[in-house]
C-alpha cells in the first residue's frame, strides 16, 4: 500500500511553478500571485442542498441592482452574491406583478378564531355550578356527619323539612 503525503496548496504551487499548464489556474495569476482566500482543503458537501432565498433578500437583491448606474455595478453584485443574471430578471418581473411585496412570513397551522362572547359566558356560567355544586355537597356531607354525631349521643337532630 502506497502511502501519500499530503501538501498544502501553497507547497505545490511552488513546485509546479506559476501556473498549473493547460489545466485552469487555481491558485496562482499568471502573474505569479496568489489568489485571495485561496482554500488549503476543500471539504465538498455529500449532498448539495438547493439555496433557498427570503422574501427580504430578494427584495435587497432588487433594490441594489436598481440602484446601480455605472457599467459593470451588476455585474460586479451579481458576482458579489454568486447569483445569474437571469434571477434578478425573475426577481424584477416578480416585483412588478406585486409577487415580492405579498412574500412576507406566514404563520404556520389554523388559523385563529376570536373567542365568541357567547362562548365566555357559558364557560363562566359552567364554573359557577361547579362551585355551587361543590359547596352544596359539601353541606350535605355536613349534615350527614351532624346527623351521625346526634345518632351516637342520644340527642335528636331536628332537620329543616
Amino acid at each position: 500500500m502506497k502511502v501519500v503525503e499530503r501538501k498544502s496548496r501553497d507547497e505545490m504551487i511552488e513546485e509546479a511553478g506559476e501556473t498549473e499548464g493547460a489545466r485552469r489556474a487555481t491558485a496562482v495569476f499568471p502573474g505569479g500571485a496568489p489568489v485571495a482566500g485561496a482554500a488549503t482543503d476543500v471539504e465538498v458537501v455529500a449532498k448539495a442542498e438547493r439555496r433557498r432565498f427570503t422574501a427580504e433578500y430578494k427584495r435587497r437583491i432588487v433594490r441594489e441592482a436598481d440602484r446601480c448606474t455605472k457599467p459593470g455595478e451588476i455585474g460586479a453584485l451579481l458576482r458579489r452574491e454568486g447569483l445569474y443574471s437571469s434571477l434578478l430578471t425573475t426577481r424584477r418581473a416578480a416585483r412588478d406583478r406585486g409577487e415580492l411585496a405579498g412574500l412576507s412570513a406566514k404563520k404556520r397551522g389554523p388559523k385563529a378564531t376570536p373567542p365568541d362572547p357567547r362562548e365566555k359566558r357559558i364557560a363562566e356560567l359552567e364554573r359557577e355550578v361547579g362551585r355551587q355544586t361543590k359547596r352544596a355537597e359539601r353541606a350535605e356531607a355536613l349534615v350527614e356527619v351532624q346527623k351521625k354525631v346526634a345518632a351516637l349521643l342520644g340527642t335528636p337532630f331536628e332537620s329543616e323539612k
